[in-house]
């Protein structure tokens, strides 16, 4: 294995493995949240092992020669197991936990003779690449190769059936979870079934080294990937969905806080921006700021307006909802030009002169009234594109006359 790729591969799996750290120590007995770490942190310990670098390192330090191969076996048959746990733990049904012990002690069995097939065996040249091949005719170590690749062939290929049969059963981020998490599973066959061609090979008097290190070492960190990436994705699926709506609201609202800045601005009713947030922090930060124009608009509202708007709509487009987002964005859009109507003419006189008597009863009428957060929406969609809404651009003065009137 190319010593950089490995330590990028561990680098990206343990890096994931951190962010999740913190849910792991808040919910340490969960065993779905568990398995999950364990395949992430296995998957970055088999590259990390797997670098020939690693490798080197280990030999020195131990003093044995090749003592970095049934430490790197060990740790990708314990990857396997987890990989097969976390899609039993997914599946859920009777007997979950019982099939999961049933992997561990297989798995934990075959990790054991894996190190004993070594202790048995003679492997005095160091090979960092090419082990499995070099010693495919060597007394126990020939039997170590074949039951750790048949080992992890085993589980990968359980993992892979059983991901792809249930993807056709769900839907949503599960499913795309569970198709990259069996499409990492054959990937994972490809390195178990290249090392065995190539074994093979040996024992029939040939050399295929290609196969059994580029072709297999490719394979093992495309399907380690990709199923971190299929591990990942349920978990992260519904909080990616959740901030893209909460992304796509924010936008949609941009049209009612424009139509609402200056009186922001003005009257200092804008909280500061949110800097480095995430989506939905700043959709509460444009409601709340919306919140606080609408609030200040109570006093000019034009009911009169509303209605006549509302009957308009409801003729041309027969929706209810919609006829009402936009009698209340042509009502928020005049109240916005009159307020600012007022305190343009005469510095002040908005907040010194006392309110009309008329204009108590249209506050009163707003506040029961007033539109909520999920019609804000529909409220900026009117405003960005509803004829009617444009049309009222002439209404300020006919709400300015009908105030003094009163």
């Amino acid at each position: 294995m190319n010593g950089l790729l490995g330590y990028v591969s561990c680098a990206v799996l343990w890096l994931v493995l951190v962010v999740k750290a913190p849910d792991l120590v808040r919910h340490r007995d969960d065993p779905y949240l568990r398995t999950i770490c364990a395949v992430l942190g296995l998957g970055g310990l088999c590259f990390l092992l797997g670098a020939p670098p690693t490798v080197g390192a280990v030999n020195r330090l131990g003093q044995i020669p090749n003592l970095a191969a049934p430490l790197t076996y060990a740790a990708i048959t314990a990857y396997s197991a987890a990989s097969q746990i976390l899609v039993v733990l997914w599946r859920g049904g009777p007997g979950v936990h019982r099939t999961a012990r049933r992997w561990v002690l297989a798995y934990t069995g075959v990790v054991l003779c894996v190190a004993v097939l070594f202790l048995l065996g003679d492997a005095p040249v160091e090979r960092r690449e090419d082990l499995d091949t070099y010693y495919a005719t060597t007394p126990y170590l020939r039997e170590m190769i074949l039951l750790y690749l048949l080992g992890h062939l085993t589980a990968v290929s359980v993992t892979g059936v059983s991901a792809l049969r249930w993807a056709r059963e769900v839907r949503g981020p599960l499913r795309a979870g569970l198709i990259t998490l069996g499409a990492g599973a054959v990937c994972g066959a490809g390195y178990s079934l290249s090392k065995l061609v190539a074994v093979a090979a040996r024992w029939s008097g040939q050399d295929w080294p290609t196969l059994g290190t580029d072709v297999a070492q490719a394979a093992a960190g495309l399907g380690a990937l990709m199923t971190a990436a299929g591990v990942l994705i349920p978990v992260a699926g519904p909080r990616l969905a959740e901030w893209r709506r909460a992304w796509r609201t924010y936008v949609r609202l941009a049209p009612l806080e424009r139509e609402l800045d200056d009186i922001l601005s003005r009257r200092r009713l804008r909280l500061p921006r949110p800097r480095w947030s995430s989506p939905a922090t700043r959709l509460i930060w444009r409601q709340t700021s919306i919140h606080n124009g609408l609030s200040h608009l109570d006093a000019h509202v034009d009911r009169e307006l509303y209605d006549e708007t509302r009957e308009a709509a409801l003729r041309t487009t027969g929706d209810p909802e919609r006829a009402a987002a936009t009698a209340w964005a042509a009502v928020i859009s005049a109240a916005a030009r009159v307020c600012l109507t007022d305190h343009d003419g005469v510095p002040g006189a908005a907040d010194r002169a006392p309110r009309q008597p008329g204009y108590a009863g249209e506050s009163e009428w707003f506040q029961e009234r007033a539109p909520g957060t999920d019609a804000l929406v529909r409220i900026a969609d009117a405003l960005a594109g509803s004829p009617l809404v444009r049309a009222t651009a002439g209404a300020p003065a006919v709400a300015a006359e009908r105030s003094s009137a009163v």
